[in-house]
């Protein structure tokens, strides 16, 4: 095993990614454990209209998460993403459902819709919304093995595209970068579709 901590990257193979409804809740709470991914709980893209993060606690936000991953339930065949592991270690978070499960990406005017005739309702898309990778593992490809495991998570579920919407650019504050860098992506063989914003392009992974 690689120390943790180390800049090596750790090749796809060396994960083990599995469901996170077939995980324990503690460790995808030990994996969003940093500051910015603890406040979010991937809820950014799930609030209500005119919900906001500061309208209701942290905590709340935590509880809707074990809800919505079905953590510690794998009988139910629903989550919202999936968990990888270094041996025994979680060690990432990535969050991979039908487009449609988020209504908060539906509402943007922008991001992924500019100078695109897409339908919102086409519940054939896949999206991935956030990468976490745990303190003390990050540097080391875990993103990139996650987009790759997405991907096929998404098909062998149904869906014929899978979309994600990184950054053009790294230098941006930490919980931006949970949306993903166009390498991230471009390493698992996802293309560039459009141009929405100055700093956010969509990708697109066609099945």
């Amino acid at each position: 095993m690689q120390k943790v901590g180390s800049k090596t990257d750790i090749a796809p193979v060396s994960l083990r990614v599995i469901p996170a409804n077939q995980a324990p809740w503690k460790d995808l709470e030990l994996v969003l454990s940093a500051s910015s991914p603890r406040r979010c709980q991937c809820q950014r893209y799930k609030l209500q209209p005119r919900e906001s993060f500061a309208s209701f606690p942290d905590e709340e936000r935590s509880q809707r998460l074990r809800q919505q991953t079905h953590c510690e339930d794998p009988v139910t065949g629903e989550t919202t993403g999936i968990i990888a592991y270094l041996d025994d270690d979680p060690v990432g978070w990535c969050a991979v459902q039908p487009r449609t499960a988020y209504q908060g990406l539906l509402r943007n005017s922008r991001v992924p819709w500019v100078d695109r005739a897409d339908d919102k309702t086409d519940d054939s898309v896949w999206a991935i919304t956030c990468f976490v990778t745990r303190i003390g593992y990050r540097r080391r490809g875990i993103s990139r093995a996650l987009a790759s495991a997405a991907a096929r998570y998404a098909q062998e579920r149904g869906a014929r595209a899978v979309e994600g919407y990184p950054l053009t650019t790294t230098a941006v504050l930490d919980e931006e970068l949970h949306v993903g860098t166009v390498a991230t992506f471009s390493q698992a063989g996802f293309q560039v579709i459009s141009h929405p914003t100055k700093r956010r392009v969509v990708m697109r992974k066609d099945f």
